[in-house]
C-alpha cells in the first residue's frame, strides 16, 4: 500500500529484484488491508470508512473490484478477512467493530466498543473476536451469524493496544502497547496468568508469531526487532506490594508521618523490587540486573537480596535484538519462507530473511 491513495502489487523477478505488477489508483486514501492467499481476496480500508474489496488474477498481474462494503463512519482501523466463516471483520474510528456477509455484502452486526479499536484477532474454532483498544483494554467477544456478546475484558496495559497476535494452537494472545510492554495472555489455561515481556523502549507497532519455533516477532516504532524465545518457562512479575515503611529496613515512606515523627527520621521515597514485588526505600534496592524469565530484557530496579539470588544463569537472555533502521509502522510474516516484511514512516518497504534468528 503507498500513499496516498495507490495498491501496487510487487512481483519477484528473475533477477531477484521486485518490480510493481499492478498499479491501482484508489478513490480515497487507504488505512489498512487484509489479503488471503487462497482466494487472492484483498481487502482495503479506506479513510472514508469503506472497505474495498478486489480479486486478484492468478499470475498476480491484475486486481478486479468485487465489492465495497458501507462499514463505518470514519477510518477503518483494521480489517480482517476470515474465509472459514466467510466474513469480513472490521473495526473504525467509529469505535464500532462490525461483522459483514462476504458472500451477499450484507453487515452482519456491530458492537460498539468503549474506544477506538487498533488490535484485531479472530479464533475461528470458538468464534471469539479479541479487539484491543486505545484505553488499554482488550474485550473477547463471541460472534454469531447476527448477533454478538461480550464474553469477558482485561486489561494490563497503560497505553493505547496497538497490535494483537493469537496463535490458535497455544491458545495464547499476545498484547503490544504504546507503554512499550507486550502481554502474553494464556486464554486456553483458564488460570488468568500473563506474562509480561519488556524489550522495547518505544510503542510496540506489530506482533507476529512463528508457531512452528514458538519465537514471537515483534517490532517497535524505533526501529527495533525483537525475537522472542517463547519455548522457556515464564514467570508472571509479582503484585507491588504497599507499605508505609520500607519492608527492608524498616525506614519510614515519606507519608508515613507518624514513623517519621516517632523515629525522628526523615521519609524515603517508594520502589519496588521488580523480582519481589516488595516496597522498598533507594538504599536497599540499588542494584540493577535482567530477569529474562520474567520478561526484563533490559536491566532493572531489584532489592539487594534478590540481586544475590539472580544468577549468571538467571540472565541469559532469551530474546535477540535487531535494527530494522526505520520506524517500523506494519510487519508481516511469512512461516512458509522465513520472510519479515516491514513498512515504515520512510515510505520503504523492507523483507528480511529471518531463517538465521527464526529457526
Amino acid at each position: 500500500m503507498a500513499w496516498p491513495s495507490t495498491i501496487r502489487v510487487w512481483l519477484k523477478r528473475d533477477s531477484g529484484q521486485y518490480w510493481p505488477s499492478v498499479y491501482q489508483t484508489m478513490p480515497n486514501s487507504c488505512s489498512c488491508m487484509s489479503f488471503n492467499p487462497e482466494t487472492r481476496r484483498l481487502s482495503v480500508g479506506m479513510d472514508t470508512g469503506s472497505i474495498l474489496e478486489f480479486i486478484l488474477a492468478e499470475d498476480y498481474n491484475k486486481m478486479t473490484p468485487a465489492r465495497t462494503y458501507h462499514a463505518h463512519q470514519g477510518r477503518v482501523m483494521v480489517v480482517l478477512f476470515v474465509l472459514e466463516m466467510e466474513w469480513v471483520l472490521s473495526t473504525g474510528q467509529d469505535k464500532n467493530f462490525t461483522w459483514h456477509c462476504s458472500e451477499s455484502g450484507q453487515q452482519l452486526g456491530t458492537y460498539r466498543t468503549a474506544a477506538c479499536v487498533s488490535g484485531l484477532q479472530f479464533d475461528v474454532e470458538t468464534r471469539h473476536a479479541f479487539v484491543g483498544d486505545q484505553s488499554g483494554q482488550v474485550t473477547i467477544l463471541k460472534l454469531e451469524q447476527d448477533s454478538c456478546s461480550m464474553v469477558t475484558t482485561f486489561k494490563g496495559h497503560t497505553g493505547n493496544v496497538m497490535a494483537l497476535c493469537w496463535d490458535p494452537g497455544q491458545r495464547v494472545l499476545f498484547s503490544g502497547s504504546s507503554d512499550h510492554s507486550i502481554i502474553m495472555w494464556d486464554i486456553g489455561g483458564r488460570k488468568g496468568t500473563a506474562i509480561e515481556l519488556q524489550g522495547h523502549n518505544d510503542k510496540v507497532q506489530g506482533l507476529c508469531y512463528a508457531s512452528h519455533t514458538r519465537q514471537l516477532i515483534s517490532c517497535s516504532s524505533d526501529g527495533s526487532i525483537v525475537i522472542w524465545n517463547m519455548d522457556v518457562t515464564r514467570q508472571e512479575t509479582p503484585e507491588w506490594l504497599d507499605s508505609d515503611s520500607c519492608q527492608k529496613c524498616e525506614q519510614p515512606f515519606f507519608w508515613n508521618f507518624k514513623q517519621m515523627w516517632d523515629s525522628k527520621k526523615i521519609g524515603l521515597r517508594q520502589h519496588h523490587c521488580r523480582k519481589c514485588g516488595q516496597a522498598v526505600c533507594g538504599k536497599c534496592s540499588s542494584k540493577r540486573s535482567t530477569i529474562p524469565i520474567m520478561g526484563f530484557e533490559f536491566e532493572v530496579r531489584v532489592c539487594d537480596s534478590c540481586h544475590e539470588s539472580i544468577t549468571e544463569e538467571d540472565r541469559a537472555p532469551t530474546a535477540s535484538f535487531h535494527d530494522s533502521k526505520h520506524s517500523i509502522v506494519h510487519i508481516h510474516y511469512e512461516a512458509t519462507t522465513g520472510n519479515l516484511l516491514t513498512s515504515g514512516t520512510d515510505k520503504v518497504i523492507k523483507l528480511w530473511d529471518m531463517t538465521p534468528v527464526v529457526s
